[in-house]
C-alpha cells in the first residue's frame, strides 16, 4: 500500500525550510502529542515532549506496536547514540514495511531531536494508520474521511463540510458529529453559529469526557487563525471516525448475532410445539379408534340408541377441536419449514411416527373406523327394529294359533262315535270334514309362525331360545293334530256306511259358517296385525287396502245374516216338527253367538285400525316434511361449499393486487365462510331430527350429512392452507428482499406454465419456464435444480418451491462465515470468546443461550473459560451438531 501524493507532500512540508511557521509547529506539537498519548496510554505510558521522548526510539516502537497490533523487533536497551539510532531505524523500517516512503526523514534527525522531522514522521504515521484505512463507498484516506464527515453532518443546519480547515472554524461540525452518534451528550438546538468558542470547547470537553478522545486542538488557535491547520484537524477528526466506527461495528456484529440466535430460538420453540401437538393428537386417535372399532351389539333398542347418542356427542363435541388441531399442526409444520429454508437451516425432521404423513394416515384410519362404526350403528338399529316387529308378530300369531288349538287334541281323541246314533255318526263325519277344512286353513298360519321364528334366528334375536321352544311346541302339536285328525277320519269313514241320516241344514250351516268364521278370524288377525312403513306411499297402500276391506263389510254382513237365517230355520223346524235334538249342531262347533261376537269384534277393530293408520300417516307426513326441510338446506349448502372451493382455487392461482391485498381478501373470505357456520349447525339439527325419527333415506337430495361435513371440513382446511401459503410467500418475499413486482412476475410465469391450472407444474413445464426466463439448462443442471424444488421426486413443482428457488437466485441471506466473523468482532479478533464478553454485547437471554451451547475452546492460545464460537457458528447452519 502506498500513500497518495497529496499525503506525501504533507509529510514533505516538515522537511522543507519554512520561514515563519513556529505557530504551526506549536499547534502540531500539541495535537500530535495528544494523539500519541491517546494510544500510548493503552500500554500504560505517555510522552511530555514529542521531540525529546521519541529520541531513544523506545516509545516510538511501543506506539507503532499499539496502533498496528503487531510486534516489532526487540529494541536496544542501551543509552548510547548507536542504540537509539538502531531503535529509531527499526521503527522507520516497520513504517516503510507498511508501504510508506519516508522522504528526507532519517534516524539521526529523530535522535538529534529535530522538531520538524519528528512531527513529519508522526504525521506520516497518522496518515498511514489513522487515515489511510478509512474507506467510505469508493473513496479512501483523506477523501474518504471528508465524505464520511459530509454524510454524517448533512442533516444539520449551518454545517457545510467542504475541507479540513475553515469548514470547522465555528465548531458546529464537531458538535454535529457528536450529536449524530450520541445525541444525549449535546443539545444541538441551543448552539449558535456566532459563538464558535463555546461550540469548540463544548465539543472538545464532551469528546474528552464521554468519548475518550483527548483534547488535541485549542479553540483560540482555530478561531484566531484565518485558515486553521489542516493536519491538526484531520488528526482530531480521524479520532472521531475511529471512535464511532468501532462502536457501530460492534453494534452491527451484535445485531447480526442477535438476529441469528432469535431465529434459532424461535425455530426450536416451533419444533417443540409441533412435537407436543403431534403427540397429543396421535394419542387421542390411538384412544379413539378402539372405541370406534368396538362392534359388540346390544340386545335392546334403548341401549343402541344410547350408543348412537354417544357417537353424536363425539361428532359434535370431541372431534371438531381435533380437526382444528390437525389443521393447525400442518400450518405450523409448513411455517417452520419455510422459516428454516429462509434462514439456511436444515429442514425439520419430526420424531419417528410424528411426520405430517403419519398423522394424515392415522387420521384416515380414524375416519375409516368412524364411517364403519356409524354404518354398523344404523344397521344394528334397523336390525333391532325389525327384530322387535317380528317378535311381536310371532307372539300374536302364536297366541292366536294356541287359542285355536286349545281342546282340539281332546276333541280328536274323543270316542263319541262309538255310542252315537247313525245320524250322530253322520254328523260327526261331516263335523270332522269341516274340522279338516279348518285345519287346512290354519296350515298357512303355522308355516308363517315357523318362517318368522327362522328369520328371528337368522337375525340373531337375543330371545331366540324361547322363540324356538314355543315354535317347536306349536309344530309338535300341529303334527300331533294331523296324526289325530287322520286317525279320527279313518274311524268315522269306517262307520260312515252305518250312518245314513244327516241334517242338511246343520251341514249347510257348518259349511257356510266355517269359512265365514275363518274370514272373521283372518280379518281380526289382519286388523290387529302390526305394521312398519318408511314412506307415505307405503302407508297409503295400507290405507287403500283397508278401505277395500271396509267395502266388503256389507257383503259380509249379508253372509252373516244368511248363516244366522239357516240357524233360525233349524230352530223353526225343530220347534215345528218337535225334532228330538241331542245337543248342538253335530257338524260344527260354531254357533250364532260366536259369529255375532266375532262380528262385533271385527266392527270394533275397524275404527281402531282407522286411527292407527291415521296416526301413522301423520307420522310419515312429518317424516316427509323433515326430509324436504333437510333437502332444501342441503341442496343449497352443498353447491355453496363446492362453489367456495372452486373460488378459493381460482384465488390461489390468479393475481390481483399485492400479497397483502390477497391475504386481506382471503381473510375476509375466511370470515364470510366462518359466518356460514350457523347454517351448517342448523342442518346438523335437522339431521339429528331425521335420525331420531329413524329416517334412513331421502329421495329429495343426493347430499348426506356426511357429505356436507366432509365438504365443510375440506373448505375450512383449504382456506386455512391458502392463507398460510400467502403468508409464507410474504415471509419469503420479505426475508429475501423480493419486490412486489418480482413476486408478481414469478406468479405470472408460474401461472402461464401451469397449463392444467392445478397450482403445480410438472417437470417439462418447469423446464420450459426456466428456459423462457433465460436459463441455459443441461440435463445435469436441470436434475440439480429439480432435486432442490422437488426433493421427494414426485415430478411436480409447487408455487412455494418455485418461489423459494427464485428467491435463492435473486437474494442473499446470512451465512455461517458471516456469523463467525461477527463473533470475531465481539471477541476483539481472538479465536475464542469469553462469557463476560457475550453478556456485555448480547441481550441476557441470547447471551446465556450461546454460553450454554458453546464448547470450551481447546486451541493453544486459549485461557480459562474460553468458548469456541467457530464450531457454534457452523452448527447454527446445520453443518455440524449443535
Amino acid at each position: 500500500h502506498y500513500l497518495p501524493l497529496q499525503e506525501i507532500l504533507f509529510a514533505l512540508s516538515y522537511s522543507l525550510p519554512l520561514s515563519a511557521d513556529c505557530k504551526m509547529i506549536r499547534i502540531h506539537n500539541f495535537t500530535f502529542t495528544a494523539w500519541c498519548n491517546s494510544h500510548l496510554r493503552k500500554a500504560g505510558t505517555q510522552i511530555e515532549n514529542i521531540e525529546e521522548d521519541f529520541r531513544d526510539g523506545l516509545k516510538l516502537m511501543l506506539l507503532l506496536e499499539v496502533i498496528s497490533g503487531e510486534r516489532l523487533a526487540k529494541p536496544e536497551r542501551g543509552k548510547m547514540r548507536v542504540h537509539k539510532i538502531s531503535n529509531v531505524n527499526k521503527a522507520l523500517d516497520f513504517i516503510a514495511s507498511k508501504g510508506v516512503k519516508l522522504v528526507s526523514i532519517g534516524a539521526e534527525e529523530i535522535v538529534d531531536g529535530n522538531a520538524k522531522m519528528t512531527l513529519g514522521m508522526i504525521w506520516t504515521i497518522i496518515l498511514r494508520f489513522a487515515i489511510q484505512d478509512i474507506s467510505v463507498e469508493e473513496t479512501s484516506a483523506k477523501e474518504g474521511l471528508l465524505l464520511w464527515c459530509q454524510r454524517k453532518t448533512a442533516p444539520y443546519k449551518n454545517v457545510n463540510i467542504q475541507n479540513f480547515h475553515i469548514s470547522w472554524k465555528d465548531g458546529l461540525g464537531f458538535c454535529a458529529l457528536i450529536h449524530r452518534h450520541r445525541p444525549e451528550l449535546i443539545d444541538y438546538g441551543k448552539l449558535r453559529k456566532d459563538d464558535p468558542m463555546t461550540n469548540l470547547n463544548t465539543a472538545f470537553d464532551v469528546a474528552e469526557k464521554y468519548l475518550d478522545i483527548p483534547k488535541m486542538l485549542d479553540a483560540e488557535d482555530i478561531v484566531g487563525t484565518a485558515r486553521p491547520d489542516e493536519k491538526a484537524i484531520m488528526t482530531y477528526v480521524s479520532s472521531f471516525y475511529h471512535a464511532f466506527s468501532g462502536a457501530q461495528k460492534a453494534e452491527t456484529a451484535a445485531n447480526r448475532i442477535c438476529k441469528v440466535l432469535a431465529v434459532n430460538q424461535e425455530n426450536e420453540q416451533l419444533m417443540e410445539d409441533y412435537e407436543k401437538l403431534a403427540s397429543d393428537l396421535l394419542e387421542w386417535i390411538r384412544r379413539t379408534i378402539p372405541w370406534l372399532e368396538n362392534r359388540v351389539p346390544e340386545n335392546t333398542m334403548q341401549a343402541m340408541q344410547q350408543k348412537l347418542e354417544d357417537f353424536r356427542d363425539y361428532r359434535r363435541l370431541h372431534k371438531p377441536p381435533k380437526v382444528q388441531e390437525k389443521c393447525q399442526l400442518e400450518i405450523n409444520f409448513n411455517t417452520l419449514q419455510t422459516k428454516l429454508r429462509l434462514s439456511n437451516r436444515p429442514a425439520f425432521m419430526p420424531s419417528e411416527g410424528k411426520m405430517v404423513s403419519d398423522i394424515s394416515n392415522a387420521w384416515g384410519s380414524l375416519e375409516g373406523a368412524e364411517k364403519g362404526y356409524e354404518e354398523w350403528l344404523l344397521n344394528e338399529i334397523r336390525r333391532l327394529e325389525r327384530l322387535d316387529h317380528l317378535a311381536e308378530k310371532f307372539r300374536q300369531k302364536a297366541a292366536i294359533h294356541e287359542a285355536w288349538t286349545q281342546g282340539k287334541e281332546e276333541m280328536l281323541q274323543h270316542r263319541d262315535y262309538e255310542t252315537a246314533s247313525l245320524s250322530e255318526i253322520k254328523a260327526l263325519l261331516k263335523k270332522h270334514e269341516a274340522f279338516e277344512s279348518d285345519l287346512a286353513a290354519h296350515q298357512d298360519r303355522v308355516e308363517q309362525i315357523a318362517a318368522i321364528a327362522q328369520e328371528l334366528n337368522e337375525l340373531d334375536y337375543y330371545d331366540s331360545p324361547s322363540v324356538n321352544a314355543r315354535c317347536q311346541r306349536i309344530c309338535d302339536q300341529w303334527d300331533a293334530l294331523g296324526a289325530l285328525t287322520q286317525k279320527r277320519s279313518e274311524a268315522l269313514q269306517r262307520t260312515e256306511k252305518l250312518l245314513e241320516t244327516i241334517d242338511q241344514l246343520y251341514l249347510e250351516f257348518a259349511k257356510r259358517a266355517a269359512p265365514f268364521n275363518n274370514w272373521m278370524e283372518g280379518a281380526m288377525e289382519d286388523l290387529q296385525d302390526t305394521f312398519i312403513v318408511h314412506t307415505i306411499e307405503e302407508i297409503q297402500g295400507l290405507s287403500t287396502a283397508h278401505e277395500q276391506f271396509k267395502a266388503t263389510l256389507p257383503e259380509a254382513d249379508k253372509e252373516r245374516q244368511a248363516i244366522l237365517g239357516i240357524h233360525n230355520e233349524i230352530a223353526k223346524i225343530v220347534q215345528t216338527y218337535h225334532v228330538n235334538m241331542a245337543g248342538t249342531n253335530p257338524y260344527t262347533t260354531i254357533n250364532p253367538q260366536e259369529i255375532n261376537a266375532k262380528w262385533d269384534k271385527v266392527r270394533q277393530l275397524v275404527p281402531q285400525r282407522d286411527q292407527a293408520l291415521i296416526e301413522e300417516h301423520a307420522r310419515q307426513q312429518n317424516n316427509e316434511r323433515l326430509r324436504r326441510q333437510f333437502a332444501n338446506q342441503a341442496n343449497v349448502i352443498g353447491p355453496w361449499i363446492q362453489t367456495k372451493m372452486e373460488e378459493i382455487g381460482r384465488i390461489s392461482i390468479e393475481m390481483h393486487g399485492t400479497l397483502e391485498d390477497q391475504l386481506t381478501h382471503l381473510r375476509q373470505y375466511e370470515k364470510s365462510i366462518v359466518n356460514y357456520k350457523p347454517k351448517i349447525d342448523q342442518l346438523e339439527g335437522d339431521h339429528q331430527l331425521i335420525q331420531e325419527a329413524l329416517i334412513f333415506d331421502n329421495k329429495h337430495t343426493n347430499y348426506t350429512m356426511e357429505h356436507i361435513r366432509v365438504g365443510w371440513e375440506q373448505l375450512l382446511t383449504t382456506i386455512a392452507r391458502t392463507i398460510n401459503e400467502i403468508e409464507n410467500q410474504i415471509l419469503t418475499r420479505d426475508a429475501k428482499g423480493i419486490s412486489q413486482d418480482q413476486m408478481n412476475e414469478f406468479r405470472a410465469s408460474f401461472n402461464h406454465f401451469d397449463r392444467k391450472r392445478t397450482g403445480m407444474m410438472d417437470a417439462e413445464d418447469f423446464k420450459t419456464c426456466l428456459i423462457s426466463m433465460g436459463y441455459n439448462l443441461g440435463e445435469a443442471e436441470f436434475s440439480r435444480i429439480m432435486s432442490i424444488v422437488d426433493p421427494n421426486r414426485l415430478g411436480i413443482v409447487t408455487f412455494q418451491a418455485f418461489i423459494d428457488f427464485m428467491s435463492r437466485e435473486t437474494a442473499d441471506t446470512d451465512t455461517a462465515d458471516q456469523v463467525m466473523a461477527s463473533f470475531k468482532v465481539l471477541a476483539g479478533d481472538k479465536n475464542y470468546i469469553l462469557a463476560d464478553e457475550l453478556r456485555r454485547e448480547l441481550p441476557p437471554d441470547q447471551a446465556e443461550y450461546c454460553i450454554a451451547r458453546m464448547a470450551p475452546y481447546t486451541g493453544p492460545d486459549g485461557v480459562p473459560g474460553a468458548l469456541d464460537y467457530m464450531s457454534f457458528s457452523t452448527a447454527l447452519y446445520g453443518e455440524s451438531d449443535l
